[in-house]
């Protein structure tokens, strides 16, 4: 567990934060019967439903039950592992993600991607931003500088960091070095943020920073997220997503608003869940 910096705990917002005022009723992402399997185990089956734009979408359900395999699909991360083959179909807008012709490097940029634990690059903060954006044609340093400062102001890095942009990406604190792969990914000015679980590996008062910087990203950007922490669900989502395993198969359970979902479920495993009798 990572050690709280002075500079996590001045970011943390002391009042609570309004859920996506942005968030539109209006599909962003449109998953229709999508199954993963890795070469013949079966890992998710037909998987419907709808992304809506501005929100914030948490997934949910026990580990192993497909979570982060439905988000890697998102952006076909996925499809980097061996044997995988992923069906059915994923519109992104009007654009069918797993068409052959996908130009993927184009959807990553479009669709970006946070990870479980902080995972900088070993090379300068600066670096860390400039890299990605070099990769995807930036030639104009001072755009990219542009950018950079924005990113990181968009995650309230940079009055910690401006003055050591230079400096090593790991020397900072674990929950700087989130907000930096945040960065990372909002430097290329990205639609929709895929995020794994972004607070499970930072201390309480880092996870709060993280926490609240989702929520303030709500609106601008197309949120989803997989969280095991149903309290943080329901404090930041707009849309909840249950999931869990059916005959050994990951399979959505229920879909839909996330206070109806906490307060009213449709279904008795999902009220088994929140309600900690199952899982």
């Amino acid at each position: 567990m990572n050690t709280s910096h002075p500079t996590d705990l001045a970011y943390r917002v002391s009042e609570p934060q309004l859920q996506s005022a942005c968030c539109q009723p209006q599909a962003h992402l449109t998953i229709s019967q999508l199954s993963v399997r890795y070469g013949q185990k079966v890992v998710l089956s037909n998987v419907s439903l709808a992304i809506q734009r501005g929100c914030i979408t948490a997934l949910i359900g026990p580990s192993g039950c497909g979570k982060t395999s439905f988000l890697s699909s998102l952006n076909r991360l996925v499809g980097m592992v061996p044997g995988c083959s992923v069906t059915g179909s994923i519109v992104l807008d009007t654009d069918e993600i797993l068409a052959a012709n996908t130009d993927v490097l184009m959807l990553r940029r479009r669709i970006g991607m946070i990870f479980q634990r902080p995972n900088p690059f070993p090379l300068s903060i600066r670096r860390n931003l400039d890299m990605p954006l070099q990769e995807h044609g930036f030639k104009d340093k001072a755009d990219r500088e542009r950018r950079i400062e924005q990113a990181l102001r968009d995650v309230g890095l940079w009055d910690e960091v401006s003055d050591r942009l230079d400096a090593p990406a790991l020397g900072l604190s674990g929950g700087q070095q989130q907000r930096l792969c945040i960065a990372r990914a909002l430097v290329l000015e990205p639609e929709i943020l895929l995020m794994d679980e972004p607070c499970s590996a930072l201390d309480p008062i880092s996870s709060g920073v993280v926490e609240d910087l989702i929520m303030r990203l709500g609106g601008r950007y197309t949120v989803i997220i997989v969280t095991h922490n149903l309290a943080q669900a329901r404090r930041i989502a707009n849309y909840t997503a249950f999931f869990w395993m059916q005959n050994h198969v990951g399979q959505l359970i229920e879909f839909g608003a996330c206070q109806q979902l906490f307060e009213a479920p449709a279904q008795a495993l999902t009220a088994a869940y929140i309600n900690g009798i199952r899982g």
